[in-house]
């Protein structure tokens, strides 16, 4: 075997849909380059098993570079794998042995329904974002680019905020499937804008309600979200959240009043 390949024993986690019970199945994959991406090798995988007639194992992907969101999976207990700020498509085979086992499992969650082996249902994230991850436009002419003033410091806490891709590893990794890095990411990348501004308070609370109404678990502050988001996305977001929340039930109040 060449230096520039490895052999690896895969255990994959097989399951044709959400009432299934599922199980672990045993592949070798043997003869893989290590300058594949992890998805290129499950490519590999796939077409010796298409190659027998078997069944190939599915998983999502789309752009392969680390900004759809589709793809991920638990790899050896880990989202997206061992490398930190790392998709799994940019996970790439020279950070394994040879000779490594890999358990390689879907992201788990009461809201994330396993459509068929490491492929998950992350509708739920959407219905979030529908609930309030927007801001409304005037119509009529484009305003001036430098009309509304906006802070460096604001600027930026809202770009890095807005680099969450939805992939869910915050949620598979958070010992109680919370979601609240996800909306918290959502929430501020609007609400620190000033066209955010006139839909904070509503928006808020509506992300956060549905949230908790689709079971996604609350943040008890293990940062374990925080070691797995693939874009760095920090749990300060959640701190300034849950002031948001905070303002817009005492404005809720103070208008029901």
């Amino acid at each position: 075997m060449s230096t520039q390949t490895i052999n690896l024993t895969l255990k994959v986690w097989r399951q044709n849909g959400p009432n299934d019970k599922g199980r672990l199945d045993t592949f070798h994959a043997k003869n893989i380059s290590r300058d594949m991406s992890f998805l290129e090798m499950l490519d590999v995988v796939n077409e010796g098993l298409s190659e027998k007639g078997l069944e190939p194992i599915a998983f999502d992907s789309d752009c392969r570079e680390g900004i759809c969101g589709m793809c991920g999976a638990m790899v050896n207990g880990h989202a997206h794998g061992p490398e930190s700020e790392t998709t799994l498509c940019q996970l790439h085979m020279r950070h394994f042995k040879d000779g490594d086992k890999i358990y390689i499992e879907p992201f788990r969650a009461r809201a994330f329904k396993i459509i068929k082996d490491l492929v998950i249902d992350r509708s739920a994230f959407d219905q979030i974002i529908q609930k309030g991850g927007y801001i409304s436009v005037n119509t009529g002419g484009a305003p001036d680019a430098n009309a509304i003033p906006i802070s460096l410091e604001k600027s930026s806490l809202a770009m890095d905020a807005a680099a969450c891709i939805g992939c869910g590893a915050c949620v598979a990794s958070c010992p109680n499937a919370s979601a609240m890095l996800f909306v918290s990411a959502k929430i501020s990348h609007l609400g620190l804008l000033p066209q955010g501004q006139p839909e904070a308070n509503m928006r808020t609370s509506k992300m956060i309600c549905e949230m908790d109404r689709l079971g996604f678990g609350n943040c008890s502050n293990e940062r374990e979200c925080e070691a797995a988001c693939p874009k760095g996305i920090i749990i300060e977001n959640i701190a300034r959240m849950n002031r948001a929340f905070l303002k817009s039930v005492f404005f809720a109040r103070t208008n029901d009043s």
